[in-house]
């Protein structure tokens, strides 16, 4: 009997339905990978993904800005967050027992952020992470899929909200998935010209960047394009520089002992690979033959990793005195190792609103193909001459009453 046969990587109503049982339960999350701000930690960060900002990496530099020290790139929060969740019930234990999409693939699919206090040198980090949402939609991809929404909730050390983060991760049976993209036509993974690497590297040497110069609301223009940034040719080299600034955050922590004792309670996080020897899911990053097991052409990026892109381009765009009060996207597209993304974004409104000077962009991620992989849309505030940018209010005063929120919210 197939494993898919027995029920494993098969989607259910019943397996839907335990999911939707989850919602508003606080989930009890991994070690953090980084409990403290330090400039090794969010240099180490930023560098992960192309970024030398010297508000992140130089602590000199940050006493003579307005944030008056280092502070932590806008999504740092994806390796911090000491859990904060109250033990669970017997009730509620029983419910999160085992992984009701067991043997599915789960692909990021769409992510929100929203930013209301920075990270500063010295800081900890509280987390309260829970499914707020599950939807049982159709897909030409995998067919019958589960869209599973989660929220991810921070505060800064003084309890203040720092960042909200919502996503979506979609859940579709792997054997299906391979079977729909077996009809699909090839992608092409052709060799880059020199010429082609030439205009790469001469699209690196122009980037430039705002900083200290602010950049005033009345200047900004409906219409006006922010600089582009160019990410890659994407190679596994990327990845583990990645992975050191960011960790192993959704993936199994640790390696040889400690990664036994992980898979001794869950050994779907570790299938065997061609030896027969266990190795974490995570793989098909890396591991084009993993990923074409799976039906995948060739092995393809993080999601997370194009909303730093995204975030990169947003920062470098508006300078130390702005700020990204809000950043959705979506992740359509795989992004393979060897494709290259472009990073681009242009105003689409300027709003005065509750004090706030507020500046509408359109951004997203385009591959050498031409093809958009990731659209997504942000709002950035700006200072103007007469006056500095004030931080957003505060959405709640507790991760308490704030959960309690968000759960309405999407109810």
């Amino acid at each position: 009997m197939t494993a898919e046969r027995a029920g494993y990587g098969v989607l259910t109503d019943e397996a839907v339905e335990r999911s939707r049982r989850r919602i508003g339960i606080p989930l009890r999350i991994s070690p953090a990978h980084i409990t403290e701000v330090t400039a090794d930690a969010t240099r180490h960060f930023a560098y992960g993904y192309g970024d030398d900002n010297p508000l992140y990496c130089d602590p000199e530099y940050g006493k003579n800005t307005r944030w008056g020290g280092l502070i932590a790139p806008p999504n740092f929060t994806y390796c911090m967050g000491e859990n904060a969740a109250p033990p669970p019930t017997p009730a509620q234990k029983e419910l999160l027992k085992g992984d009701p999409f067991a043997g599915l693939g789960s692909y990021q699919a769409a992510m929100e952020f929203e930013y209301y206090r920075p990270l500063t040198a010295g800081d900890r980090c509280h987390v309260i992470r829970t499914q707020v949402g599950v939807a049982d939609k159709p897909s030409r991809f995998g067919g019958r899929t589960a869209h599973v929404t989660h929220d991810f909730l921070y505060t800064n050390g003084h309890g203040q909200i720092v960042t909200i983060q919502r996503g979506t991760w979609i859940n579709a049976e792997r054997h299906t998935s391979k079977e729909r993209s077996a009809d699909k036509q090839p992608v092409p993974f052709d060799p880059y010209t020199d010429d082609q690497i030439a205009e790469i590297d001469a699209a690196y040497d122009a980037e430039t960047r705002r900083g200290p110069r602010p950049r005033y609301f009345e200047d900004v223009e409906v219409g006006e394009e922010i600089q582009p940034r160019v990410k890659g040719p994407l190679v596994v080299t990327d990845l583990m520089v990645w992975h050191l600034g960011w960790g192993m955050q959704l993936t199994p922590p640790g390696a040889f002992g400690i990664a036994r004792k992980i898979r001794r309670k869950a050994p779907g996080l570790y299938p065997p690979n061609a030896r027969n020897i266990p190795d974490t899911v995570q793989r098909l990053h890396w591991d084009p033959a993993r990923a074409q097991e799976l039906g995948m052409p060739m092995s393809y990026d993080y999601g997370a990793m194009r909303e730093t892109w995204l975030t990169h381009a947003l920062t470098d765009w508006m300078g130390d005195d702005g700020w990204l009060l809000r950043l959705r996207c979506q992740h359509r597209k795989f992004n393979y190792i060897g494709d290259t993304t472009w990073v681009r974004g242009k105003v689409v409104d300027k709003v005065q609103a509750d004090g706030r000077n507020e500046v509408h962009l359109e951004v997203g991620c385009w591959n050498q193909r031409g093809e958009q992989t990731t659209p997504g849309s942000a709002v950035v505030l700006l200072p103007t001459r007469e006056s500095a940018v004030g931080l957003p209010v505060l959405p709640a005063d507790s991760l308490e009453e704030l959960l309690a929120v968000e759960i309405t919210r999407h109810a």
